[in-house]
């Protein structure tokens, strides 16, 4: 016999023997295996099961309940926007109800927002911080706005972080102007000047024809100013 056929029929061996292996655990494990898939299919089925008859209702009740509340707000009626009035449940309620949906995860933002317009800073920042959203306009407002509570509690060192996260989150002419201009003022306030005029020359450079650009010159000057001192 040649050496390349005895090669060959070595491999063959081989090849034959690792089938024989896979097919002894198929065969010892096919019980184990199948259990598994039925548990996956099982999953799959209860998951699409929970979605349709109960998370599915539940979003629509929830967005049916949302609305009374996003009415009062929009009409700057916070206390009624949070607690509700007669059978219209207030977004406190909703949360509480309604957790795992999205219209309680709105809620969460609508309370911070109400919160900080009725100087409860500390419930503001409470409420905000659990609202998740990727919105483009709606997540750096919500980010902004934790910077605002902070700034009126005078953190000003969490006020600069979260309005610098508002302003990059996102970056557009309306948004990113607005909290770069309130990162630069906080940033006085902290008296870091060179990190002010940092930021208010992102403004000049980047967003010169926005309402925040065309006065950053006075900013920067006195952001200049205070650092020379």
């Amino acid at each position: 016999m040649s050496k390349n056929t005895k090669t060959g029929d070595e491999n063959l061996e081989n090849v034959e023997n690792a089938l024989s292996k896979t097919e002894h655990f198929i065969e010892e494990n096919q019980k184990s295996l199948t259990i598994i898939v039925v548990a996956i299919a099982a999953t799959i089925g209860l998951y699409l099961t929970y979605d349709r008859f109960v998370a599915q209702p539940k979003e629509v009740e929830a967005q049916n309940e949302i609305f009374m509340a996003e009415q009062y707000f929009e009409q700057d009626s916070f206390n009624l926007a949070l607690n509700g009035k007669d059978e219209y449940p207030g977004f406190l309620e909703i949360i509480d109800e309604h957790g795992s949906t999205k219209a309680a995860n709105l809620a969460h933002y609508y309370t911070g927002v109400s919160y900080l317009r009725l100087g409860d800073y500390d419930k503001a920042i409470e409420y905000l911080k659990k609202f998740d959203s990727d919105d483009i306009m709606v997540a750096p407002i919500a980010q902004g706005s934790i910077g605002d509570a902070y700034s009126q509690l005078k953190n000003y060192k969490d006020a600069a972080k979260y309005y610098t996260n508002a302003a990059g989150y996102s970056e557009n002419d309306f948004t990113t102007p607005i909290y770069l201009m309130k990162a630069g003022h906080v940033y006085i306030e902290l008296k870091e000047y060179n990190k002010a005029i940092e930021v208010f020359n992102k403004i000049k450079e980047n967003y010169p024809q926005t309402t925040e650009g065309r006065q950053i010159d006075k900013y920067i000057t006195k952001a200049t100013l205070l650092s020379e001192k």
